[in-house]
This record gives structure tokens, sequence and C-alpha cells, in this order.
């Protein structure tokens, strides 16, 4: 299955559901208390970030998407905190504020990277406040293409075949994370998102992928599914649909540091995925992807628009080599937002011979991607004159696309690289041969925007245009 990036910008997401603080204390345990055999952790510094249903919201803001979110917080400092949080990010919060119940908090404390303890602040909300979700919900379905249910089974989702109801009403798809034994208040939704243990927990143990597949179809039927996405750990996702071959999709992380909040990606990157106008199979496998990047990370984390379409670049093979001028600006705008530096240079690049190869590896020492233009077919003949090139476009772009330090290869049809600068206006332009820094082709626009222009040198005796008297002796 071939991956591409979502136009995430077009998504408008909702997410309703048991919204919570999560709250982490960082600290060195270097000894054991007197008091009890636990170890005493120096607190060093501490750090809150959106959790449940808010690090839903996070995620699908992080891509680049709308997203809005309705849930119940508390009058105190935690509910304050995460409404700030989410509010800075882009999410447009619709909180009802109760007047009984504390923001849910979920307080770990870690030392050495290893959570010792976590400490769970929560009570039950009263019903005006869970029964108010419901109108609000209501308000917000009209700018809404997808709407996400995140139950924590914390008290905010009591009454979710309403919200159902009304979003399928208005033919907009609901995609549901699960939780608890009772599946059926999920009755009408587009798709839900059970992990192995929460599926088995209600259709049973599951000892063969036959007995998965068919319960799992009975589970549809029952509850009117359109589909049914069950994550299965390190054993990846299947996705089952009525009618529809089972899709499988094996697990990406290539290391697993903590999977906490690794649900809340899968469900936030689907829902975007479809508001976006992608098929239910390709919002499956880029959520998969992203599972594979946020169990890498401690604690619930977003996953970012730049770093899904980066991971999609490995995946497709495209994270090097020859690109148009519109995939590069895609890649280069994925390099800066990473921190890294881009390096230019252009030529005509007929020959590639030892000064080229030099000359290039010099060039990526510079700073962290390599940008190589090259001159398309016309403008070599107009520069260099007739029986040039020797060698084709293509082939030329290939060989240098092989070369170890050469990160990205473009052609352009101009007789100078000025229209590429102006798109791309890369941290550094290098030409190599003796110039110059004011004889540069464009040196004068980049220094103009703060750039730099660096002459590097070739190795000596080494030109195409010598290669090519020597030919003709």
């Amino acid at each position: 299955m071939k991956l591409d990036m979502p136009p995430f910008q077009q998504a408008r997401v909702l997410v309703v559901g048991d919204v919570m603080l999560d709250r982490y204390w960082h600290g060195k345990a270097m000894r054991i208390s007197p008091e009890a055999p636990v170890p005493v952790v120096r607190v060093g510094n501490s750090e809150d970030r959106p959790g449940g249903a808010g690090n839903v919201a996070l995620n699908v803001a992080a891509l680049g998407a709308a997203a809005s979110l309705v849930g119940i917080i508390g009058e105190d400092e935690a509910g304050e905190e995460l409404q700030t949080r989410l509010r800075a990010a882009g999410v447009l919060c619709d909180f009802a504020v109760s007047s009984v119940a504390p923001t849910i908090t979920k307080l770990r404390v870690v030392a050495q990277h290893q959570q010792l303890i976590r400490v769970d602040f929560e009570q039950d909300f009263e019903a005006d406040a869970v029964d108010s979700l419901q109108a609000r919900t209501e308000a917000l379905l009209a700018n809404t293409q997808v709407l996400v249910l995140s139950d924590y089974n914390k008290g905010a989702l009591q009454n979710t075949r309403p919200l159902i109801a009304a979003a399928r009403d208005r033919g907009i798809p609901v995609v549901v994370d699960p939780k608890g034994s009772d599946f059926s208040k999920y009755h009408g939704a587009t798709v839900i998102t059970p992990n192995l243990n929460e599926f088995e927990t209600v259709v049973g143990k599951c000892h063969t992928e036959e007995e998965l597949s068919t319960r799992g179809l009975k589970l549809m039927t029952d509850l009117g599914l359109d589909a049914l996405l069950i994550t299965r750990g390190e054993h990846g996702m299947t996705l089952l649909r009525p009618g529809v071959p089972e899709l499988h999709m094996p697990a990406r992380a290539r290391e697993v540091f903590d999977v906490t909040g690794a649900g809340d990606t899968v469900v936030a990157v689907l829902a975007a995925s479809l508001a976006a106008g992608h098929s239910l199979d390709d919002g499956t496998a880029l959520a998969n992807l992203a599972a594979g990047l946020a169990v890498g990370k401690l604690g619930t984390a977003a996953i970012s628009g730049p770093e899904l379409r980066r991971a999609i670049q490995r995946e497709e093979g495209s994270g090097r080599g020859v690109m148009s001028a519109e995939q590069l600006l895609l890649a280069v705008e994925d390099a800066r937002a990473h921190g890294e530096k881009i390096v230019f240079t252009n030529g005509c690049f007929d020959i590639i011979h030892a000064g080229h190869v030099g000359y290039l590896a010099e060039a990526r020492k510079l700073g962290h991607r390599l940008v190589v233009a090259i001159n398309d077919d016309a403008s070599v003949k107009r520069l260099k004159g007739p029986g040039r090139p020797i060698n084709p476009v293509e082939r030329r772009m290939a060989v240098l696309a092989g070369l170890e330090a050469v990160d990205w290869v473009v052609s352009y049809a101009d007789d100078t690289p000025e229209p590429l600068l102006a798109m791309l206006k890369p941290e550094i332009l290098v030409k190599g041969g003796d110039y110059s820094i004011d004889q540069v082709v464009g040196g004068e626009y980049v220094l103009g925007y703060g750039g730099e222009v660096r002459v590097l040198a070739f190795l000596d005796n080494c030109s195409t245009s010598a290669i090519v008297e020597k030919l003709n002796l």
C-alpha cells in the first residue's frame, strides 16, 4: 500500500470525551526511604501535558488539522493549565466546568526514565455537567467532518448514543476509542478502535486469527458498525469490515519506550485522515505508522505533521534521492522543522569526476542536508554549446543521487538556479571553482535574506571540459 500525506489543513475534527491533565514529576532516586522500602525521589522538574481526550485533540492539531474539544474540567489550577496548553496548541476548547469534581489529573513520578508510581485525582461528575455535553457537541457539529468519542470510562461519556445519532444524522463519521465491558453504548458508530485486551474482554479470548475475525464480524453486526480496528501491540493492527477481506498492518515501532497515549495517536490520525478525504484503509496505515512513532517517546506525546510526513518518506523510500521541485520544498520544510540546515549547490554535472565527488563531500559538511540542482538538457546546451550535455539529465541525476554526500537532486530549466533559490531559501549557497563570492549566481539574493555564500575549490586538473578535450584528442 502506497502511503501519502493527507491534506490535514482541510480537516475539521471534533473530539468529545474524558479530558485530563497528565502531570510528570522528574527526579533522581539515589536512596531507599528509612520509613518504608520505597525509593526517595528528589524532584528536579515537573511537566504538564493534556491527556485523555485532550491528547487526542492535541494530536489532531499537531497534524495541522482543525481540532475542537468538548469535555468536563473542575474549577481548579489543573483545569486552567489544561485549557492554557490546549489553546496554545490551537485547540478550540468548549468545557463544562464541574462545581463538585476536580479536573481529572494523573500524577506520575519518574526517576531515571522509569515510572515509579502514578497517583490519580478524580471524582464522579454531577449530572448537569454530563448532560451539557450533548448541546455543546451539537453546536459544533455544523463545522465538523469527523466526530471522535474518546472514552476513558471517567464519566463524561455516559450518554453516547445521542451523540452518535446526532453526528450520523448529519452524515458525519464517528470514530470511537472505547472502554469498559459494554460496547452497546457505541451502537451506530462508524468505527471503534479497541486494543486486543479491550476487545477480548467483550467477546472472549481469541486463540486464532479466524476466531478473532469471526467474533469481530459478529460484534460489528450486533453494534451496527461499519468497521472495527483492533490494535494489537507488537502484532500491529487488524481492520475488519463486513464483506471485505481483513486488513492486517504489522507493528512499525523500532523501539518501544512508552505506550502511554499511543491509542490516542491512532484515533487522532485515523480521524484526521478520514476528515481529509482519505479512505479507511489509508487512514489505518497512517495511524499504524504514527503509533510506531508515539511508542518511541516518553509519556503522552503528539505526533506532528512534519514527523508523520518524514516517516512516510522513509517508508516510501523518498527520504533521499531525485525529487520534483514541489516534493523538494516539502522535504526542505520537514528538515527545517527538525532543526536541520540546508546547503544548496548547482551546476551541469555532465560527467561526474573526482573533483565533483570531493567538492560535494565538503559542501555536505557545511550543514545537515545537501541539495544539488542541475541544469536540464536544454539549458546545458545553451550554456555549453552543441554536443553538450554528453549525459542526459536522467542519468546525471541518477549518478548524483547515488553519492553518499547528496541528499536531494532536482533539475531546473532556467539558465540560473535563482527561481529555486527563491522557493527553497537555503541557509548556505555553495559554488565550486575559481569564483569570488560576488560572482556566484544567486549569491546576492541569498545574502539578502541572511543566508551564507561559500566557494569551494575542485581538485586540481579536474573539470568536465578538460575530460571532454582529452577524449577528443
